[in-house]
């Protein structure tokens, strides 16, 4: 008898799920809003060409060789991911308070914070949005989090913020619990906090002794001003939290397969740095003991040659735009076809995703009727939608809710 007969077939992940029946879809017309990657307007996927010219670059450098980075990472990365989230004049840096250490993805960062959390500060409360990305909840408990809680976000009713609800749930988490939040273009609503929000979330975690954990997966890439994408964070470092913040640069470098992610660490006092970041060092080296170069040498490499970072600036701002001009058609096409319902949501939200108030049964007949793959929760991805395909994706919404 095999060990392995009693392993019983896990389930299957819907976002992948959906890619791959969309990919062995014959069907002429279909339309994949489900996959959370940004597509061109002819639906293919984009290599920057400042990234493009930056692998050439590196490749081409004969000093370059393939040793050990150090557990931590890339220096040269790891400040520049910092500096980009915090700001190049953030007093954190300044008084060495912030750290920042090279890590597989934002997934990584999540999970390798969650463990220091865990494992070294002791902290068994978590909390996320209601709805948030769904590994969130997975990467805590792997990490050993005891109870794992929502936070009320989504008013399904209205299509935006339940933010009364929001605080209110705050107010009642127990002290030190570790609250996630996203920092900017919310996935999957796509609806963020205005500023003056952000202020009273603040007060209400300061007041509670509750600590911050920002997701920060699409700095840039959802205003194009990558600023302004970081507003909240650098907002809660003002303040004088302690915090951590994923970074990715998946989606505002493009480089999805190449793993290149940060976890930025703010302390009150530069005099923890080094505890803290040999502690780190014994949590990577359990669990997969170093970092990649090639994509962290790519970004650090752009970020710290000014007219490569100008070319960067550029390719978030196209991306960016064609995300808005998309939110605008669909929005438009909706309207005029008079679809039941309001879609002024579709023009608020921000960033890659747009929560569309669809329920189980339209997403059901997108799918199966007119082969638009898209989440059961009725999440789409903006960058699914081009000029070739907006008009029949709109009119299959607008069949969807009619009939279903």
């Amino acid at each position: 008898m095999s060990v392995f007969e009693s392993v019983e077939k896990g389930p299957a992940i819907e976002v992948f799920a959906l890619n791959r029946a969309f990919l062995d879809d014959t069907a002429t017309k279909k339309a994949n809003l489900a996959i959370g990657a940004y597509r061109t307007n002819e639906g293919k996927p984009w290599v920057f060409p400042v990234v493009r010219k930056t692998e050439i670059k590196i490749a081409s450098d004969d000093t370059i060789n393939h040793e050990y980075l150090p557990v931590l990472g890339n220096d040269a990365f790891t400040k520049a991911a910092v500096g980009l989230l915090l700001g190049e004049n953030s007093a954190a840096i300044a008084e060495k308070r912030a750290i920042g250490i090279q890590t597989l993805s934002g997934t990584g960062a999540l999970r390798i914070g969650a463990q220091f959390l865990r494992v070294i500060l002791d902290r068994r409360v978590a909390y996320y949005s209601n709805p948030t990305w769904e590994n969130h909840h997975k990467v805590f408990l792997d990490a050993g989090f005891e109870t794992l809680r929502s936070y009320r976000y989504w008013d399904q009713e209205k299509r935006k913020i339940d933010f009364e609800g929001l605080l209110a749930d705050l107010e009642a988490a127990p002290e030190g619990a570790v609250i996630i939040l996203h920092a900017c273009a919310h996935n999957p609503t796509g609806y963020d906090p205005t500023q003056e929000q952000w202020k009273q979330i603040a007060d209400v975690m300061e007041r509670k002794k509750l600590y911050p954990f920002l997701d920060s997966a699409y700095q840039g890439f959802a205003s194009g001003d990558p600023g302004k994408d970081a507003w909240a964070v650098r907002y809660f470092v003002d303040r004088g939290f302690e915090l951590f913040v994923a970074q990715s640069f998946a989606k505002n470098f493009g480089l999805y397969c190449e793993r290149v992610g940060n976890l930025t660490v703010v302390q009150r006092n530069a005099a923890s740095s080094e505890a803290v970041a040999s502690q780190f060092t014994l949590l990577v080296r359990g669990m997969y003991s170093n970092p990649p170069a090639f994509g962290s040498r790519i970004v650090a490499t752009i970020l710290n040659t000014p007219e490569l970072r100008k070319e960067w600036m550029e390719c978030i701002e196209t991306m960016s735009g064609r995300i808005i001009k998309m939110r605008k058609a669909l929005f438009e096409r909706l309207t005029e076809l008079q679809t039941p319902g309001t879609w002024d949501h579709i023009v608020s939200q921000i960033g890659m995703f747009s929560y569309t108030g669809l329920n189980e049964k339209q997403v059901r007949v997108l799918i199966d009727e007119f082969h638009i793959y898209l989440l059961k929760s009725g999440r789409i991805n903006m960058c699914g939608l081009n000029e070739n395909n907006v008009d029949y994706v709109a009119q299959a919404i607008h069949t969807a809710v009619t009939k279903a």
